[in-house]
């Protein structure tokens, strides 16, 4: 399965999801925070063995990866940035391929993609990790910018079907205390950052941070979950990659991608193309 066609400059005039002066808005143009954020929302949602064998036994990420990264990625991009109709056309196709997976864990237990309990964890943990990745790496945020992009993703996540996810980081910070007595170390977490580690996921002028945006992820994770999934010190950040992410990050706060999704979808509003980045 390719990677869905997805027009950001239509139809003229179309609001998104969410708006152009949003937190949203300006995390999501920046490339440092979402591989950082990525790496980090899969670990948190590999922790629940239920989310965990969801994704590896039912989706293309072990085979092909990077489709699978492409795929999902496009989703996020039309989910904040796209016209309202046509986000929520595509987050209904996901919604129908999510129904048919179900099984039972390596532990025992049942799951399924639409439990609506899964599906709250796996829209907080995307926040988190996006969030928490650009204000760590890439621009300042205070507590309250965190809650308000919290608060932003309640409205399309509730077209995922994630009714009861978190508004703010002490929500997500409950959700994730309540759940972790259910959290299990894996070998596919392994698995996962191996291929993180090897697929070409950035693009070409920022590949040679890869392996730092890895564990960047890591980094940013609460530490009783990063415990939990037994990612020791040798997962750590060393100083120089810090510093690497953190120049990168500040660095693509202040570059206009002209044909990338926020501007484009600017373009779609009359607004200046370089309005996400304004906003930073």
């Amino acid at each position: 399965m390719g990677v869905p066609q997805f027009d950001f400059r239509t139809p003229p005039g179309e609001a998104a999801l969410c708006a152009p002066d949003s937190i949203s808005w300006r995390v999501f143009k920046n490339p440092i925070a979402l591989a950082v954020g990525g790496v980090a929302a899969v670990l948190l949602e590999f922790a629940d063995p239920r989310v965990r064998d969801g994704v590896w036994h039912h989706s293309t990420f072990p085979t092909d990866p990077l489709a699978r990264m492409r795929r999902t990625g496009m989703a996020a991009m039309a989910t904040i940035y796209g016209a309202q109709s046509r986000a929520a056309a595509l987050i209904a196709d996901v919604g129908r391929m999510h129904a048919r997976v179900a099984g039972t864990t390596s532990e025992g237990s049942p799951y399924k993609a639409l439990d609506r309990e899964l599906l709250d964890w796996v829209q907080a943990t995307a926040t988190f990790g996006f969030t928490l990745g650009y204000a760590t790496f890439c621009a300042d945020l205070s507590t309250a910018d965190i809650d308000r992009a919290f608060a932003e993703a309640r409205a399309p996540g509730r077209l995922y079907g994630a009714i009861g996810a978190p508004h703010d980081l002490a929500g997500f910070t409950a959700m994730k205390d309540r759940l972790l007595p259910g959290f299990r170390p894996s070998p596919i977490v392994f698995e996962f950052l191996d291929i993180m580690d090897r697929v070409k996921a950035l693009p070409a002028p920022l590949r040679p941070l890869q392996r730092a945006a890895v564990r960047g992820g890591i980094a940013i994770l609460p530490p009783d979950v990063r415990a939990v999934l037994e990612l020791g010190p040798e997962w750590d950040l060393t100083p120089g990659q810090r510093r690497a992410l953190r120049w990168a990050g500040r660095a693509a706060e202040m570059v206009v991608i002209p044909g990338s999704p926020a501007a484009q979808a600017a373009q779609r509003l009359g607004l200046p193309r370089g309005t996400a980045w304004k906003a930073a």
